[in-house]
């Protein structure tokens, strides 16, 4: 990020000049890697925050679906909110709270006070990162400056993930599972106490609270999440799957309703009419589902089957962040080349083919070919994180950024549950107690199921683009 991109937006968290600015927007990526980190990074110390809480197996999965329930149901609302009461303030409520409950879990004596604190963590969260996102899109003087603030935002959203489970090996093994909380603090009252200083604050806009809208996006984004998750452990036809699933559908149905007769909407219709935004949304609803449902698998298998350590488990994945960084240094000037659909529909292809090898692992796999997929899967994540996140939000007023960013960044995290979900569902189905393979196997397939449908997305718009 260049100093010359932290430009004032009229509607945008707009950065201060020169130097100060610069660093500014740094300091606010910074946070949103920590957001983002927290979706995996306790992952691979589950099982040693099992042995030092006495959780059950039920109940340990919520050290992770408490942070993910919260942060993707109430990412609409963190959105508006930081419309309507300003986005400096809003990024800054959300990092404090987020720093709080990071402090609080770490300290948490009992299964049910570690999942409060991840829930509250990930409360924090969803009012933060939609600010974050704003200011990318807002901030920007210009295509090339915007695509360029793009890829360094999408990298830290795609490569997120896997650093986490990097981070969480080597923090579990050198000190304790503790830290992998421990170790937002200090960042976050770094955040708190510089952002105010080099970002100024935006106007507060005119206009009445959309109460009703608040409560039906909220609740049916918790609604659904929810539903997804569970559905995973206790399976798609339990009667809390199902009641929960129509409970989210009923409450989106009256979200839809009821936003075409208010004057300052939670989420404006409008945003939906973009056949090009719609299809950057389902494609990225299901390229971070198909991810996460390989963290998932992975860890598994490097754990179960190859029995690496958590430090070695994390330093696995390092081919995924190094590929995506290395991707988001020349992305930028490829979309301004060859256009974000084009590099979309290559680098979901090429996700495709980095997971099909693994579908068929075996004993005898070389441990080189999980390198060379994780590899791929690295490039195709860079090649289409900023492309897809561009075609999001272009055309967006800038008063409406937040709310464009909170829907963007919730179909992120619903395609994320259900990419969990339907893998979690398959991998138990085929499981074989001692043989992680088999279920294994199909989990993969699974995956690469979920990464085709982000290519059918992308290409059926080009299709449906078309003149007869």
């Amino acid at each position: 990020m260049t100093p010359t991109t932290a430009t004032r937006a009229p509607a945008g968290m707009a950065p201060s000049s020169g130097r100060a600015g610069s660093i500014g927007l740094w300091l606010v990526m910074l946070a949103q890697l920590m957001l983002v980190l927290d979706a995996t990074v306790v992952n691979v110390a589950l099982p040693h925050i099992a042995t030092d809480l006495h959780f059950n197996r039920a109940e340990l999965s919520w050290v992770l679906n408490g942070y993910a329930v919260a942060f993707g149901g109430l990412l609409l609302l963190g959105g508006r909110i930081g419309d309507v009461f300003g986005r400096r303030r809003t990024f800054l409520v959300g990092v404090a709270a987020f720093t709080l409950f990071s402090l609080l879990g770490g300290l948490a004596t009992s299964p049910l006070l570690l999942v409060i604190a991840r829930a509250l963590q990930g409360l924090g969260a969803a009012f933060a990162a939609p600010s974050v996102l704003a200011l990318v899109t807002t901030s920007a003087r210009d295509e090339g400056a915007r695509n360029r603030a793009l890829a360094l935002f999408s990298a830290i959203a795609s490569m997120g993930g896997a650093l986490g489970l990097i981070l969480g090996g080597l923090l579990t093994d050198l000190t304790n599972w503790r830290w992998t909380l421990f170790i937002n603090v200090p960042i976050g009252i770094i955040v708190l106490i510089a952002v105010p200083r080099l970002i100024n604050e935006t106007p507060r806009r005119q206009g009445r609270f959309d109460i009703l809208g608040a409560v039906t996006a909220t609740g049916g984004a918790v609604a659904i999440v929810w539903s997804l998750i569970q559905a995973g452990d206790v399976g798609w036809s339990n009667p809390n799957t199902i009641g929960g699933l129509a409970a989210g559908a009923v409450l989106i149905a009256a979200l839809a309703v009821t936003e075409r007769k208010v004057s300052h909407p939670l989420l404006r219709p409008e945003l939906l009419r973009s056949p090009s935004r719609v299809a950057a949304l389902g494609a990225m609803a299901a390229t971070y589902g198909g991810m996460l449902a390989m963290f998932f698998l992975m860890v598994q298998y490097f754990e179960d089957d190859l029995h690496f350590a958590p430090m070695v488990t994390g330093l696995a994945f390092l081919p995924m962040p190094l590929s995506i960084f290395a991707m988001s240094r020349i992305v930028p000037r490829l979309v301004e080349r060859f256009g974000a659909v084009r590099l979309v529909i290559i680098g979901a292809a090429l996700r495709v083919v980095a997971f099909l090898p693994l579908t068929q692992l075996n004993p005898d796999t070389p441990f080189v070919i999980v390198m060379i997929a994780l590899l791929c899967t690295g490039i195709s994540a860079g090649m289409t994180f900023m492309p897809l996140t561009n075609l999001a939000l272009r055309n967006v007023e800038p008063e409406h950024a937040g709310s464009a960013s909170g829907l963007f960044q919730t179909m992120q995290q619903l395609g994320g549950a259900v990419g969990l979900a339907i893998v979690a569902s398959t991998f138990a189905a085929f499981a074989v107690p001692g043989d992680f393979l088999i279920g294994g196997r199909a989990g993969f397939w699974s995956a690469t199921i979920l990464s085709g449908l982000a290519l059918a997305a992308v290409l059926g718009h080009v299709i449906r683009r078309r003149p007869a």
